[in-house]
């Protein structure tokens, strides 16, 4: 069975093959150099000389975690969502406490820089602005770079969630001006879930000085004491270490800018593909579709449950469905980690034979 959906990703071979190794102790010298190592080959994949951290966590959990870290009850923030992951971020805000403005856009367009600034400018209080950096849900990429430029201006505290598209897509941490940004081992790490990298700038340190949300298995303060001693607070996924330390070795060897042209190749290949099949994308601007994950809009007429369904069962191949509102409305296709050409040259030859057998008919070569 083939796995092309947008996280858990594949892993390679010797990925999985580390993590059959025995365990070590999590506070001995052994660990200590694998949590060193893995930690500086993060901040260099981040593009970050901030601290990062590794919490034995989903990518949601690194989302709290960056929240209560940074934020106070009643503290005002913008949340800019476009989809299903830009509004869990507010939700996670709104649960402890804060006073969240939400600023919506239409699923499958971007975040509009120029809104983001007009809701700064009408409530110049605000503290904090979330984002997420590739809505998984949509299949659309926004303008990180524009709307960090938008929130420095107004001197602003900004989160992304990067879960599907750091080490996958350009992210300039530093550079942009990005103060929290979260990811997941799950997505192109190329690891199995069970970890969240978070990087941590000197103004978000400003803010948690101050942060007086509820907080315990999530505090920074206590992850960073813990790092100095080449440890995490808390009893770490060991197995999932061994993986990271790996996947990270790779990634480094193929080059975070070679992973990045990888992904943009990869990513026009499949929506081309979907595109000589006769199907429509669902980002309504295709300068702003993601190198990470294609959403396709399902032909008129067809559950896209049913494109499911034989892709997996008649041909071997998972692909996702939508979610929330657009459950039956979309398919998506990860092309994210460790991911060629074949494996996509693969999923369009078997979606052409498939397809009919929905009842859709596919344009001739």
């Amino acid at each position: 069975m083939s796995l092309r959906i947008p996280g858990p990703t594949p892993c390679p071979e010797n990925v999985l093959k580390a993590m059959s190794k025995q365990m070590i102790n999590h506070r001995g010298k052994e660990f200590g150099e694998i949590m060193t190592r893995a930690t500086a080959r993060l901040q260099e994949l981040f593009q970050t000389k901030g601290d990062v951290f590794i919490l034995t966590s989903s990518g949601t959990g690194g989302m709290e975690a960056s929240v209560v870290n940074t934020m106070s009850p009643g503290d005002k923030v913008l949340s800019l969502s476009n989809g299903v992951f830009g509004d869990r971020y507010a939700t996670i805000a709104e649960r402890f406490g804060a006073d969240v403005t939400r600023v919506k856009f239409e699923w499958g367009s971007p975040v509009d820089p120029a809104a983001a600034d007009k809701a700064l400018k009408a409530d110049p209080k605000i503290k904090v602005v979330l984002v997420t950096h590739n809505e998984t849900s949509t299949g659309v990429t926004n303008d990180l770079k524009a709307i960090a430029s938008v929130v420095k201006k107004h001197d602003k505290l900004l989160l992304v969630d990067a879960i599907s598209s750091l080490g996958c897509i350009d992210l300039q941490v530093d550079n942009w001006g990005c103060d929290v940004v979260v990811t997941g081992s799950q997505k192109g790490w190329m690891v199995p879930p069970g970890l969240a990298f978070v990087s941590f700038s000197q103004r978000a340190w400003q803010a948690h000085q101050a942060a007086k949300m509820p907080r315990f298995y999530w505090d920074f303060t206590l992850a960073n004491n813990f790092l100095q001693k080449k440890q995490t607070p808390w009893t770490p996924a060991v197995s999932i270490f061994y993986a990271l330390d790996v996947a990270l070795a790779m990634m480094l060897e193929e080059g975070i800018q070679n992973i990045f042209a990888r992904h943009a190749r990869l990513g026009k290949k499949t929506r081309d593909g979907m595109k000589a099949l006769g199907l429509k994308l669902y980002a309504s601007d295709e300068k702003y579709a993601s190198n990470t994950v294609t959403a396709v809009k399902a032909p008129d007429g067809i559950d896209a449950k049913r494109i499911q369904e034989v892709m997996r069962d008649e041909h071997g191949i998972v692909i996702s469905g939508g979610q929330s509102t657009l459950a039956g409305k979309i398919f998506r296709i990860g092309h994210l980690g460790c991911v060629t050409d074949s494996d996509i040259d693969d999923l369009l030859r078997e979606l052409r034979q498939a397809l009919p057998k929905v009842g859709y008919t596919v344009p001739h070569k």
